[in-house]
């Protein structure tokens, strides 16, 4: 599918692409690691990001050795996020872009690797986040594999009722890019300040730093 032609649908990621929680994310995993003297790294960071949470999790204690479960782990970040996500701010052009595509007859679907209390809680109080036609999120147990493996991509697809090789996947993560290349989606990744872009652009069909930029493309996709 050439990226210009009308997809059959477009599926988006949420944590990076959607919304800035990645920096919430990095302050709780750093304040569980705080009472251990370990450090929550870059390069930490950028392993775990659009992954499976208890892999990320998993990844983290390892790293910094710390005397936590894999629960125990998720559970102590928790704490810390959950007073965070409601207020999260947008990625650039982000909201506008999904009133947008509201107001035309494309259909678009969240695929993120959040749980679902996580997720509503993060589009709690943005009003396009209730514009989704489907939401698949990670704890959904048709998932046997999360990104980067395709099983919540291929989902979301089936739940719009659309071929996967016709969608436009958004992602912000290697993790997340791959996960959408196996599904057999065309992938605009959003610029990451934790991914260098020449990374980003050499897995992705594009890299944007705004949805603005996308604005010409939605009208030739709602022409078409």
């Amino acid at each position: 599918m050439n990226q210009t032609h009308r997809p059959a649908a477009l599926i988006f990621d949420l944590d990076g692409t959607l919304l800035d929680t990645e920096p919430l994310y990095t302050d709780a995993a750093q304040k569980v690691m705080d009472p251990y003297g370990a450090v929550y790294t870059p390069e930490l960071k950028r392993k775990s990001m659009g992954g499976d949470s208890r892999v990320s999790a998993r990844l983290a204690i390892d790293h910094g050795q710390l005397p936590l479960t894999v629960d125990e782990y998720l559970s102590q970040r928790e704490e810390h996020l959950l007073h965070l996500f409601p207020d999260a701010a947008e990625m650039p052009g982000a909201g506008s872009f999904i009133e947008q595509l509201h107001g035309s007859d494309l259909p678009f679907g969240l695929a993120t690797s959040s749980h679902r209390h996580l997720c509503d809680l993060k589009l709690s109080r943005k009003p396009w986040g209730r514009h989704f036609r489907k939401i698949v999120c990670g704890d959904d147990p048709r998932i046997k594999q999360g990104k980067p493996a395709p099983d919540i991509f291929l989902i979301c697809a089936d739940e719009l009722g659309v071929d996967p090789s016709a969608c436009i996947a958004f992602e912000d993560s290697p993790n997340g890019i791959e996960a959408a290349s196996k599904a057999g989606m065309k992938v605009i990744a959003i610029a990451s300040p934790y991914i260098e872009r020449s990374e980003l652009a050499a897995l992705a069909t594009q890299v944007i730093d705004s949805y603005e930029e996308l604005a010409s493309l939605l009208n030739h996709w709602q022409a078409g």
